[in-house]
């Protein structure tokens, strides 16, 4: 897991922070095939799983687009984008993040992550002139 090093930061970057889809309309479009938090999900709210597609186990017909995408855990380890904080990886945080947790080096380091994949799902949107 990657060592976070302490420093001085702008709160700033929380204003950029505004995902379309909140946890609970995540997990009833069944991301990452239901599986992500295993049956693991007592430290958050009841409703968040009402009409989730969960499952024990990764299912790839759970997921709204019926396919299976994302790396391995192994390389998000390798990659370091794994924090013993949230050692399930993004998703985790952002659920955290959205019920109030507030860490803001780590809440730095994930914000960014998000601005720089939504900057390229942007370009994929203006290459392919399709709906994302």
């Amino acid at each position: 897991m990657k060592k976070i090093i302490r420093r001085k930061i702008d709160l700033n970057f929380y204003k950029d922070f505004k995902p379309q889809l909140k946890p609970k309309k995540m997990l009833e479009l069944g991301v990452f095939g239901g599986s992500y938090f295993g049956k693991k999900i007592e430290e958050f709210p009841k409703s968040w799983f009402k009409n989730a597609k969960i499952s024990k186990n990764f299912d790839v017909n759970l997921n709204r687009f019926k396919i299976k995408s994302g790396l391995s855990r192994k390389y998000w380890l390798e990659k370091g984008w794994i924090f013993k904080e949230d050692p399930l990886g993004w998703f985790q945080w952002y659920c955290r993040f959205s019920m109030g947790r507030r860490i803001p080096i780590i809440d730095e380091i994930q914000i960014k992550r998000w601005k720089n994949f939504r900057r390229h799902v942007l370009a994929i949107k203006k290459i392919a002139k399709v709906e994302i």
